[in-house]
């Protein structure tokens, strides 16, 4: 009986642990990641349909027909009809950086693109993040540097050093 007891009492607590909710610090850092990665998979994407878009078949029907199928498996056909996503505005994330407010704003300003549903949505994120940032989580956020350069061009972390080979 009392080993029943503990168990439940352990299980109690694992569950409590985890419905803990998150700080502002670690929902903005989780957000800003996400819009980061969301970005990349956008500009990545349009790639792809670029590549698709100029791609040298023999037959110009194959060529439209298989690009067609593409886009239709994929669920990028709306990049076709509007090529504003290679002229967005670079969006690196980085919330220690005082300037990331500004790009926020920036961002979600963007004129063009109004009709593609991805970009539509990443502009959505980046309107909550700056709104948590500047409403809910004024107080709670430090920033460590106001260098806009560095949101332009990111300094990538430093490679690990492989192991050196006999």
């Amino acid at each position: 009986m009392k080993m029943l007891l503990s168990l439940i009492a352990l299980l109690s607590a694992a569950l409590l642990v985890n419905a803990a909710p998150p700080t502002c610090y670690s929902r903005v850092l989780s957000l800003s990641k996400e819009i980061t990665e969301s970005f990349k998979e956008l500009q990545t994407s349009k790639a792809v349909v670029s590549l698709l878009k100029n791609c040298s078949c023999k037959d110009a029907a194959g060529c439209l027909l298989m690009t067609q199928v593409s886009l239709q498996t994929t669920g990028l056909s709306s990049f076709l009809q509007d090529s504003c996503v290679e002229m967005l505005p670079r969006l690196y994330l980085d919330i220690h950086n005082y300037c990331v407010l500004a790009k926020l704003r920036d961002f979600v300003a963007y004129p063009r693109c109004e009709r593609v549903l991805e970009v539509s949505e990443l502009k959505e994120k980046a309107r909550s993040l700056y709104t948590i940032m500047i409403s809910y989580c004024r107080r709670d956020l430090v920033f460590l540097t106001d260098d806009c350069n560095a949101l332009e061009s990111p300094v990538l972390p430093p490679i690990e050093p492989s192991i050196i080979e006999s």
